[in-house]
């Protein structure tokens, strides 16, 4: 006899088990987060024997080139393959959590997977070395600059964001162009020449050189909540060997076995495989930090849920206390009217025995 009050309390239900579904759904995304920190974990454990290994081999009393080294460098080479296999199978239902999912045309290499930690060079004196989304848009982005020391980038959607005051690159600078609105990040190095910024910006707004294609985002979409629109990213950086290091990646510098065939190659590779150790540290924060968002995230659900099954119930159920008193109300009138016919029934008796008197 309420439609209105049924109406409300339908779209309430389709709140209350929306949410429900939400709080199940940041569940699973904490178990994904698990299963990514419990890779990185291993991870970690891996590089930090690399460098134990490397700093071995940085000790002169192994002549370049020995047999010493090469064993050395063997086990290296192995624990490299190992960390990425383990990139390679980390899944949650069937999603791979640490390779990412960008390919790309830059410097004229059209369709080459960036990811793996190919080196794009643009020009004979720098050369992009990291190619990293996080959250990016699926489109193609395209450079083009606006003045000197300034470059913007597009997505097709119109999204832009403009770096400005970029300098020169001094001789084997690495430098990272991060145009975090747009989850989109380059790393260029110069070579022992440097780069000047006008001659950068010339080449990658180049035609042949100015365009990045992502076609995933690198990070997983939740829906923590009833309504469309109510989603979370949690981004997954790559973790293979050809994204780890300080300047030039893993992959490159352990190659094969010779990778610390000399004292100086071994020293190199002390110093990448700390930038390596960097990466993962970062990586694991953000898992962290991802992982007590969600929880938070879980506690605000439960809550609203609670509230709104009351709300609803207020609505739909029945008033246990209103309704109670009212039978006693009607069981004492009942009972009342039962009395007046009972005496309504004796008045007839009641004369008739008076005539017989």
């Amino acid at each position: 006899d309420d439609a209105a009050g049924l109406a409300i309390s339908e779209k309430m239900r389709a709140q209350i088990r929306g949410n429900a579904q939400a709080v199940r759904n940041a569940q699973d995304g904490i178990s994904m987060l698990q299963t990514a920190e419990g890779a990185l974990d291993e991870v970690h454990s891996i590089l930090q024997r690399m460098r134990e290994l490397s700093v071995q081999a940085a000790n002169g009393t192994y002549a370049d080139g020995s047999a010493e080294r090469t064993s050395i460098g063997q086990e290296i080479n192995q624990l490299k393959q190992e960390i990425d296999r383990i990139a390679t199978s980390t899944k949650f239902n069937g999603q791979n959590l640490l390779t990412g999912t960008l390919t790309g045309t830059l410097g004229g290499a059209t369709g080459t997977d960036l990811i793996v930690g190919d080196q794009l060079t643009t020009t004979a004196v720098a050369a992009v070395t990291k190619v990293e989304v996080a959250g990016a848009k699926a489109q193609t982005y395209t450079f083009t600059s606006g003045g000197a020391g300034s470059l913007t980038l597009t997505g097709a959607d119109g999204s832009a964001q403009t770096l400005s005051g970029i300098t020169n690159l001094a001789a084997n600078e690495t430098r990272t162009l991060n145009f975090s609105n747009l989850g989109v990040s380059i790393t260029i190095q110069a070579n022992a020449s440097g780069k000047a910024v006008a001659d950068l910006i010339t080449d990658l707004t180049a035609a042949a050189d100015d365009t990045i294609v992502v076609t995933g985002s690198g990070a997983a979409s939740l829906q923590v909540g009833a309504n469309s629109g109510d989603s979370l990213a949690i981004s997954f950086v790559n973790m293979q060997t050809g994204q780890l290091g300080a300047g030039s990646d893993l992959s490159t510098l352990i190659a094969d076995d010779t990778n610390v065939s000399t004292q100086a190659k071994a020293s190199t590779l002390i110093s990448e495989l700390d930038g390596a150790i960097s990466d993962v540290n970062a990586q694991r924060g953000t898992l962290g930090a991802s992982q007590n968002r969600l929880e938070h995230v879980i506690k605000s659900l439960s809550v609203a849920v609670e509230n709104l099954s009351a709300a609803e119930s207020r609505i739909r159920d029945a008033d246990v206390a209103d309704l109670s008193s009212r039978m006693v109300s009607n069981q004492i009138l009942q009972q009342a009217g039962i009395s007046v016919l009972a005496q309504a029934n004796q008045a007839p008796q009641a004369a008739l025995a008076l005539l017989r008197n």
